[in-house]
């Protein structure tokens, strides 16, 4: 029954990553605002930057 599993939701993910596209997430941001956009890919960068200083940090 597992071995079911790992192939059906793979299959889901490969569906969905050709169905959503990049160019319309890009185009909700530009729809919201400049500024909205900015914003976002500063929380983005800031959140990448704390991910990576905490990996550093361990010995």
């Amino acid at each position: 029954m597992n071995s079911l599993r790992f192939p059906s939701i793979l299959a889901l993910l490969v569906l969905l990553t050709f169905s959503l596209s990049s160019c319309d997430a890009i185009a909700t941001i530009f729809k919201a605002g400049a500024w909205t956009g900015i914003i976002g890919v500063f929380v983005v960068v800031l959140l990448v930057w704390l991910v990576i200083s905490r990996f550093r940090r361990r010995p």
